[in-house]
């Protein structure tokens, strides 16, 4: 990915450090009629792909399925600074592709969401699982790029 502001640049390390410690992140696609959609998900990062959970259906999975190539962005720390009429930020975007996560993978990505999120609930996280795993579908984005700026 081309930088504008290659002074602004961060390595790949420093952006899969802002990747893992967000909150969310937002799931851009592009319907079959070439309509970009971003979203907001939550998200884990297990090994080098990224996993969301959602529901069976929807406007991101009617476009994943026409074109699975997606953009994934995620803003670490910001600061408004008024006086100098910008903001100190940090963000990450990844661009890869997008498939449905089955089975163990499907399973291992929805306990790393409960870990993340919430992990003093683990065992009733479990039960959550194993009640809503059929209503629920699980996509992995597999990391083709990341790229980070920043302005501290």
């Amino acid at each position: 990915m081309d930088l504008r502001r290659k002074d602004r640049a961060i390595s790949n390390q420093d952006a899969r450090n802002i990747l893992l410690a967000g909150e969310y992140g937002v799931l851009s696609t592009v319907s079959s009629d070439g309509q970009p959609y971003g979203v907001p998900v939550s998200y884990c990062v297990i090994g080098e792909a990224i996993y969301f959970h959602c529901a069976v259906e929807g406007h991101k999975l009617n476009n994943i399925s026409s074109n699975s190539k997606v953009s994934f962005c995620v803003v670490g720390n910001t600061q408004v600074l008024p006086e100098k009429f910008g903001t100190r930020y940090e963000s990450t975007i990844v661009s890869g592709v997008a498939e449905e996560a089955f089975d163990e993978a499907k399973h291992d990505a929805l306990v790393a969401l409960i870990e993340k999120y919430s992990s003093s609930y683990y065992e009733e996280g479990m039960k959550y699982i194993a009640a809503l795993t059929a209503k629920t579908r699980v996509f992995k984005i597999s990391i083709g790029s990341i790229s980070g700026k920043s302005r501290k």
